[in-house]
């Protein structure tokens, strides 16, 4: 919620509005009422909130990318550029045309390709991204646990290298078996995969639980976090 400040003195110190603040927290306070409001049982009004919220983003969404992208590069450029920035902006101001004809089933043809063209460079740019900001480091990572010079001077001894690395190493290649779908016709024509990716599969999963057991608790103690924060907030507005 927007709070209204007014100045203090001469200075630039600010000090809060009392009725702004006042309503602030009664709304606040109201909408938390409506969200726990879930605990006995979906009802209207946890669904007032939750449209509520979804209607404030996607407007402060649309809000952003009015101002900050179709307003300063597309807009402003084709009010007061020059011709050859104009010409420039005729090819996306086009595509931005046929991507609105996908409103009419008719015409919604003429937004495919465009519609394409965007899912295929969203796709390249979440490829590239897993590839170079996952992928890439775990690998450095991997690499850097069997580095003698880099271990060393961190103050660890030949025994802590191989220990750190072989359990990187196990859980690396443990983790990546349990994801091999290779499999072959058994003698009564079954078919599984070979008997010792079954038992690297069966450790890798032992170290897929355990981190995705990780990922859990973080969510858990992140929304657990939020909990006590509304908690709060709703005790010191009573109180």
């Amino acid at each position: 919620m927007f709070r209204e400040y007014e100045p203090v003195g001469a200075g630039n110190l600010y000090r809060m509005n009392p009725a702004s603040d006042l309503m602030s927290g009664i709304v606040g306070f109201i909408l938390s009422l409506f969200v726990f409001s879930y605990l006995i049982g979906d009802n209207p009004l946890f669904r007032i909130a939750t449209y509520l919220f979804v209607g404030v983003s996607s407007g402060y969404i649309c809000a952003l990318a009015w101002w900050q992208i179709l307003w300063p590069n597309l807009v402003q450029p084709l009010m007061f550029g020059s011709l050859p920035v104009r010409m420039a902006l005729l090819p996306p101001l086009l595509a931005s045309g046929f991507l609105l004809m996908k409103i009419w089933p008719r015409l919604g043809f003429l937004g495919t390709p465009v519609m394409a063209f965007i899912v295929g460079v969203g796709a390249a740019s979440a490829v590239g991204g897993a590839i170079l900001g996952t992928l890439g480091p775990q690998l450095w990572a991997g690499i850097n646990t069997f580095d003698p010079g880099l271990i060393f001077s961190q103050g660890s001894s030949w025994l802590g290298l191989l220990w750190n690395g072989a359990f990187v190493l196990i859980g690396t290649v443990t983790s990546l078996a349990y994801f091999h779908f290779g499999a072959h016709s058994a003698s009564d024509g079954t078919v599984r995969r070979l008997a010792w990716i079954e038992w690297l599969a069966a450790a890798g999963s032992i170290f897929i639980a355990v981190t995705l057991g990780v990922i859990y608790a973080g969510v858990y103690s992140a929304a657990l976090t939020a909990l006590i924060e509304r908690i709060s907030s709703l005790l010191n507005f009573i109180l």
